[in-house]
Parts: C-alpha cells; sequence; structure tokens
C-alpha cells in the first residue's frame, strides 16, 4: 500500500536531520512511501538543506506563512498515498514506527484516523500521547501524559482521536471530512478534525508499536500556543459537539473554560496567561461566524447521540 508521510515546517531546520534520517530507517518498503515536506515560507535554510542532503524528499513551499492545517493541506493535495501519515518535524520515528501504523491502519479500516505512541524526546520512557480523548466538557487531553510507559495503554486501542503530531488517516476519511480546516490556522486542527470524523461515523484507533519521540513545542509554544489553544477550544465546541450533548453538558463545558479563565487571571503577570485570556475572548466574539460553519458539519452527521456519548470522558 502507498503511504505519504507529510510534515509540516517551519523553521525547522535544526530538527531536520533527525526527522529525515529516522524516516530512511523505516522497515516499511520504501519504494511504497513517500516523504513529503511542507515549507511553510520559512526564514532559516530548511529547503535548501532538504533538497541538497535529501533529495528523495517531495519539498512543498507556501508562498506565505499559513499555519500549520494549510500546509498539511497542501502536502495531502500532492500526496498519491493511499494512507496520509501527518509528522512534526520534531520527531525522531522508530524503526518501525510506519510499518506498525500501517498494520494497524489495515486491521482497522472503519479507523479514519490511526494514533501513533509519542513519547518525550528526552524521557523515552515518559508518555506525551496515548491517543487524544475528549472530555464532557469539550475540552481534548492527551492520554496517558507524564505517564512512564509501562504499557498501560496497549491493550486499550479505542480513543476519540490522534494527535496531528504523528497521525495516519486513511484517504477516504480525510478527504470526506475535507482535511484540516484552515481557519483554525493551528492548534486543535487535530481535534476539530476527529471530531468530525466521528460525526461521519468513522472511528480512531491507537497504534501502540507505533512510536515516536516528541520534542514539545519545539516550534510553537508559549503565547502562540496560548492564544490558539484558547480560541480554538471554544470554536471546535461550537462547532462540532451536537446540540444534545451541549445541553447536556453545559455545565461542565462553562466549568471547564471558567478553570481555564481562573488559572490564567492568577498567573497574570505571565504573558502566556494573558495570552489565553485574550484567545477566550477572541473565541467567545467570534462564535457567531463558527455558528454557521457548524451548519455544514451537523447536517452530514450520521453518529448518533448515544454512540459519542459513550466516547466522552468524565
Amino acid at each position: 500500500m502507498k503511504v505519504s508521510v507529510i510534515i509540516p515546517n517551519y523553521n525547522g531546520r535544526r530538527f531536520l536531520a533527525v526527522c529525515l534520517d529516522a524516516l530512511r530507517r523505516q522497515t516499511y518498503d520504501h519504494a511504497l512511501t513517500e516523504i513529503i515536506l511542507v515549507d511553510d515560507a520559512s526564514s532559516d535554510d530548511s529547503v535548501a538543506f532538504v533538497r541538497q542532503h535529501y533529495p528523495e524528499v517531495i519539498v512543498v513551499q507556501m508562498p506565505r506563512n499559513s499555519g500549520l492545517a494549510a500546509a498539511c493541506n497542501a502536502g495531502a493535495r500532492v500526496a498519491s498515498g493511499e494512507l496520509l501519515v501527518m509528522l512534526n518535524n520534531d520527531t525522531e520515528v522508530e524503526a518501525g514506527w510506519l510499518e506498525a501504523l500501517v498494520a494497524c491502519a489495515v486491521a482497522h479500516p472503519q479507523a479514519g484516523a490511526i494514533a501513533s505512541k509519542m513519547l518525550l524526546f528526552d524521557r523515552r520512557d515518559t508518555l506525551h500521547n496515548a491517543g487524544d480523548v475528549m472530555a464532557v466538557d469539550g475540552i481534548p487531553r492527551n492520554r496517558g501524559v507524564w505517564e512512564r510507559d509501562t504499557g498501560q495503554y496497549d491493550a486499550d486501542p479505542v480513543i476519540f482521536g490522534g494527535c496531528g503530531g504523528g497521525v495516519a488517516y486513511w484517504r477516504a476519511a480525510w478527504e470526506q471530512a475535507g482535511g484540516f480546516d484552515e481557519r483554525l490556522f493551528m492548534y486543535l486542527e487535530d481535534v476539530d478534525l476527529a471530531w468530525r470524523l466521528q460525526l461521519l461515523g468513522w472511528r480512531a484507533v491507537f497504534a501502540p508499536a507505533a512510536r515516536l519521540y516528541h520534542h514539545l513545542s519545539a516550534t510553537g509554544g508559549g503565547t502562540l500556543a496560548s492564544f490558539y489553544v484558547g480560541r480554538n477550544t471554544i470554536w471546535v465546541i461550537a462547532k462540532d459537539m451536537p446540540a444534545a450533548l451541549i445541553r447536556r453538558h453545559l455545565g461542565q463545558i462553562i466549568a471547564g473554560q471558567a478553570r481555564i479563565t481562573w488559572d490564567a487571571l492568577r498567573a497574570w503577570r505571565g504573558a502566556a496567561a494573558r495570552a489565553r485570556l485574550r484567545g477566550q475572548l477572541a473565541g467567545l466574539l467570534g462564535l457567531p461566524k463558527v455558528l454557521c460553519w457548524r451548519r455544514s458539519v451537523q447536517r452530514t452527521r450520521i453518529t448518533s447521540d448515544a454512540e459519542l456519548e459513550c466516547l466522552l470522558r468524565r
């Protein structure tokens, strides 16, 4: 099966050798693998470096910085694989990573998303993500984050979605859902897609043998992450969560946002805390347009409220 690995890159030259060397070591058939690096108008020498040292990599250059969601979509448009794999540039995958992802995808054709096991780059026995889970308050969580990996999630494959730093999507699922929503720019574009895939009847599974190591917030992070997470969490709830679930869990949703606000106010002197509050405000002010986006999402859903309720964590 042909597989396309899509790597969004923005000024990530310092990570690319580790990332691309690891892909060269993959046990999956290289003749069935294409690597696509989408450069989001970097100001460093990322493109020249890749073209000189990794000629097998397809390079797509964005004309201007358009955000991670747009970069991934651009990669998917030129990809020829039946399986589309999104991979952060600040990762190092194990040699059997891609083979394990493909095997899990083949074993679960009903799963639109197949999530990698993500561990910390500098603490390789510690989990960063064993699949995304969704809480009733509409806030996604990284399953297993900061826990020592003892295989505690390896026999529990059902998840809500995959972290965009290392997740495979069947092309059919990706195209039906429409890929990442570029209006989110960056952060939670993977959660938004997870919701839309679930609404369309696609499931998500965890592939524990597909292991990779991830630098935390190497490209984004800080105030950038705080703003977009604050804004996009509200937008994703408003856009994707079915009305019956919003009504049922409205108290928890409001309480979840209030906790975020309170924590940010207590840390007011920090730039990231102030950015989170600006993000929440932008999220609320943007609700009228997001509710217009919501109509097209909810109109195509086929999954029942009861099925979705079973996926939410308390």
